[in-house]
């Protein structure tokens, strides 16, 4: 991403955070503010998972700052001591900062004068001192913790080559991305495996043979079947991960519903253990079966031994194919993550939620539900000819699996000692 680039994303951010607080009368709280900070921290990023992983790293770091000064939830790890009075809001303040000057060093800069900046509003004295304290010990906590999840392992992949394994696709035939991350160590759930899809259709069934045909229809580059609207949605999903969809679709209801300084750092930190969460099992499962993607699938018809799929040499899809297995989609997965615990948190609908992407200026998409927003992912997916219908919806059963179990087994009220199933 180029200097001109970066500058509109950090103008979109600031344009979106003003006109959230003149429409709703409401005021960001320093998490939704770091949030947004971590969100320009990343956004230049050329590796999604490592956004995934930096968001979920702060967040958790940021609400165990904060519950171990006012109490309200199960510790994540455990409880920070803290000097009495301690400030909640320098506490998520150090704690954010801490977390993003670490795996960030390049923007530390950056970071260090947003740091000043929010600190300068907290009045100097033992609460900011106890807080900023408390901040750094969660942060510090946190990150031991993550240091050697795995992130950094290199994995080998041969691909397969029988039809139906996943290959490189054009146009630049890059490299398996990334086929260790579904090995990569969890935050809630017991590991990438759990939450396993069910294999994807057989090459020869009907569901393969009409999916197949859906794709080829409405995903080519020059597809007739496929409105402009419809391609600009897919566009607009090609370019836009889970930090640009759900965690600014979080802040807005957030500041629509008047959520706590407390309940908005439990918030965000279930949403990024579920995102990241979805994402690992996501890739467990992608690198497991290996499925071929629609582009290597329409091209190589002729090898899949069904007689209603038929190959297109030249087929293209509108928008660029990701170098890894198709099965199942991983926009469905941390998108039926995030949506778990969004709809826990709201409600299901009765929202009023824009989203933007500096990579498409102008374009702004508006939403009531959150379903509305995982349904036109999932057609974006389609349309865009990069994932078959079964990928979409395996990934959704599966992200959705995952957030309800970040839910029962996370982060929960204090008080609550119900017990609640595996």
């Amino acid at each position: 991403m180029n200097t001109e680039t970066r500058n509109r994303a950090r103008l979109s951010a600031v344009f979106a955070s003003l006109l959230l607080v003149l429409t709703s009368g409401a005021r960001a709280d320093v998490v939704t503010d770091w949030n947004v900070v971590m969100g320009d921290v990343v956004a230049d990023l050329p590796n999604p998972a490592e956004m995934a992983r930096t968001a979920a790293i702060m967040q958790v770091a940021v609400f165990e700052a904060v519950n171990s000064i006012v109490g309200d939830y199960e510790p994540y790890h455990y409880r920070i001591k803290v000097a009495p009075g301690s400030s909640a809001e320098a506490a998520t303040i150090a704690a954010a900062h801490a977390v993003l000057a670490r795996l960030h060093p390049e923007k530390a800069a950056q970071i260090d004068a947003q740091r000043e900046k929010s600190l300068d509003a907290i009045p100097e004295g033992s609460a900011k001192a106890g807080g900023i304290a408390a901040g750094i010990a969660a942060a510090e906590a946190i990150l031991a913790q993550r240091a050697h999840d795995g992130f950094d392992t290199v994995v080998p992949y041969a691909p397969g080559m029988r039809p139906g394994d996943y290959v490189a696709t054009p146009p630049d035939f890059t490299p398996a991305f990334m086929p260790g991350l579904g090995e990569i160590d969890t935050f809630v759930i017991r590991n990438g495996r759990q939450f396993r899809s069910a294999p994807p259709p057989e090459l020869r069934s009907k569901e393969y043979a009409r999916d197949f045909e859906e794709v080829k229809r409405v995903g080519a580059v020059n597809s007739p079947e496929r409105s402009e609207d419809l391609a600009l949605r897919a566009r607009f999903y090609a370019v836009t991960d889970a930090d640009r969809i759900y965690y600014p679709a979080a802040r807005q209801v957030a500041l629509a519903q008047g959520k706590t300084l407390s309940e908005n750092a439990r918030l965000f930190a279930l949403l990024s253990i579920a995102i990241w969460d979805g994402i690992v099992a996501c890739f467990e499962t992608k690198y497991h079966f290996a499925l071929w993607r629609p582009v290597a699938a329409i091209r190589a018809a002729q090898t899949d031994r069904n007689p209603k799929t038929l190959p297109d040499p030249n087929w293209e899809a509108l928008v660029f194919t990701p170098p890894f297995p198709a099965y199942p989609s991983g926009h469905a997965s941390f998108g039926g993550a995030a949506r778990a615990v969004l709809e826990d948190e709201f409600g299901a609908d009765g929202h009023d939620i824009k989203l933007m992407n500096p990579a498409m200026p102008g374009v702004v998409l508006h939403y009531t539900s959150f379903k509305q927003i995982t349904d036109e992912v999932d057609a974006g997916r389609i349309y865009g000819g990069v994932h078959f219908r079964f990928d979409q919806e395996a990934g959704a059963l599966l992200g959705k699996r995952v957030g309800e179990y970040v839910l029962r087994h996370a982060l929960r009220p204090a008080c609550d000692h119900d017990t609640r199933g595996p």
